[in-house]
């Protein structure tokens, strides 16, 4: 198709404008501006879309995902992370105060204690699509670091590379998920690894990719995550990691916020919780207002 051809909006795309000459990091913004609290300028996202990767373990807590997603609807985080076959169960409720959501665009086998024979990482069809018909204000995507499985992380990098530039053709910010799993003969499951010399080079690797916003693992010494923001220089979200107790969560949160992340995407440590909404104000009084794990804690009881 010669440029004349294109719609005007297609050739703002191209050249890396929109409407009224607003670059497209701008206009994406439009959508972040959901995502990230007015106030605070961070972010609580609880992850809710286990069932997507086929682990009956995964699924505890959430066995009845309209309640648990009407529960956490209730106690009010900035976004909640749900798949194209979910996302209406959040979207379906009315009004304008709602969480955002944030879409999960790539299903993966590489959770289990036994791994498969064959290893794989799948993007849905048409996710930008997708996401705008769900009005999601974010897309995530997954890239694996996996001990002897190169093949993985290629699929990850290919799904990535088909993902960017429709997401700036549609000005939708993209989420990237760098994980770095322990081995498997050593962690049995599904277990990261805190090691910064690992984590470093694999959010870095994201940005170049186009990441928008980052979703990373927690560092083994909290007080180092530092070195993560800094390298990313977009903004980071950090992940829950596995269930932990209170104390450990909470105080956990407190220090990479400390340490200048953007916020948290939390799943089991929240939906897995006796008491999911207590869990999420705790954290969204150490997320935006910046109370101590101790105070946070009293919230629970």
């Amino acid at each position: 198709m010669k440029n004349s051809q294109l719609t005007c909006g297609e050739r703002h795309a191209i050249s890396g404008t929109g409407h009224h000459g607003l670059s497209l990091s701008k206009m994406k913004n439009y959508r972040l501006n959901r995502l990230f609290n007015p106030v605070s300028k961070r972010c609580l996202d609880v992850a809710v879309d286990h069932g997507f990767f086929n682990e009956l373990s995964f699924l505890s807590g959430i066995e009845d995902l309209g309640k648990a997603v009407d529960v956490l609807v209730a106690a009010n985080p900035d976004a909640i992370q749900l798949t194209v076959g979910q996302a209406e169960l959040l979207q379906r409720i009315p009004g304008k105060s709602k969480p955002a959501l944030v879409l999960r665009t790539d299903v993966a086998n590489v959770y289990g204690k036994d791994l498969p024979r064959t290893l794989f990482s799948r993007m849905i069809e048409h996710p930008v699509e997708q996401a705008i018909r769900l009005d999601a204000v974010c897309v995530v995507v997954n890239l694996f670091r996996i001990p002897g499985q190169p093949e993985v992380t290629d699929q990850c990098i290919q799904n990535i590379l088909k993902l960017k530039p429709e997401c700036d053709r549609y000005n939708i910010p993209l989420m990237i998920e760098p994980l770095v799993f322990r081995p498997n003969t050593e962690a049995g499951g599904y277990m990261v690894d805190g090691d910064i010399t690992r984590i470093l080079p694999l959010v870095r690797q994201a940005v170049e990719l186009g990441a928008d916003v980052i979703k990373a693992d927690p560092t083994d010494d909290a007080t180092e995550y530092r070195r993560v923001i800094q390298a990313a220089r977009v903004p980071v979200l950090v992940r829950g990691g596995g269930k932990a107790n209170d104390i450990e969560v909470l105080k956990r949160t407190e220090q990479v916020i400390a340490q200048g992340a953007a916020g948290i995407v939390y799943g089991r440590n929240i939906i897995q919780h006796p008491n999911p909404a207590g869990m999420t104000k705790a954290l969204l009084a150490i997320v935006h207002n910046g109370v101590t794990a101790e105070k946070a804690a009293g919230l629970l009881k």
